[in-house]
């Protein structure tokens, strides 16, 4: 399945499942890889890269919305209305000026970040790989099955994890 498939697809199974208020956190995905590659050649620091991934977040958060045109985007976090079932979250660079700018902060640990701010009752990370049900979230850590940074940010969290592989929905989740 291609990755616009499996995109399109996953928000539709997440518009249909909606029952109560859903935040969407996209990952900066290709726009990501690309700041990577640049700051390789350019040999640019973390703080850039950083600024420059969540920008690459934001475009992703616009491609999300240019297919889900119903889902309110919000820059925001004060912007996250309970009253919009579906909200795509487009991360404010200012607002999130005390996370760490470091490449083992992804939209893993920022979600987890985000869902501690909106007080969520579970945080469902979708991922690419094969979740597989037999770990624990250290090992997930190590396998860079989730960024550097996640078993930290999520140590005390108040809410359930939930780990889904965007093709099977299959995953594990962690009480």
């Amino acid at each position: 399945m291609s990755d616009r498939l499996a995109l399109t697809d996953c928000l539709n199974t997440i518009e249909q499942k909606v029952k109560n208020r859903v935040v969407v956190v996209p990952g900066g995905g290709l726009f990501a890889d690309q700041v990577r590659n640049i700051q390789k050649q350019w040999q640019f620091d973390d703080e850039i890269a950083h600024q420059m991934a969540l920008l690459a977040m934001q475009q992703m958060a616009l491609l999300f919305k240019s297919i889900k045109p119903d889902f309110f985007l919000a820059n925001k976090v004060s912007a996250i209305d309970n009253k919009c079932s579906a909200v795509i979250w487009s991360p404010d660079i200012k607002e999130l000026i005390s996370i760490p700018a470091s490449w083992d902060v992804t939209s893993d640990s920022l979600a987890a970040w985000l869902a501690g701010q909106l007080q969520a009752t579970e945080l469902i990370l979708v991922k690419s790989a094969a979740i597989p049900a037999d770990k624990t979230i250290q090992q997930m850590q190590k396998q860079a099955l989730v960024d550097g940074a996640f078993a930290e940010t999520v140590k005390n969290a108040n809410y359930k994890i939930t780990l889904l592989n965007k093709h099977s929905f299959n995953g594990h989740t962690f009480a």
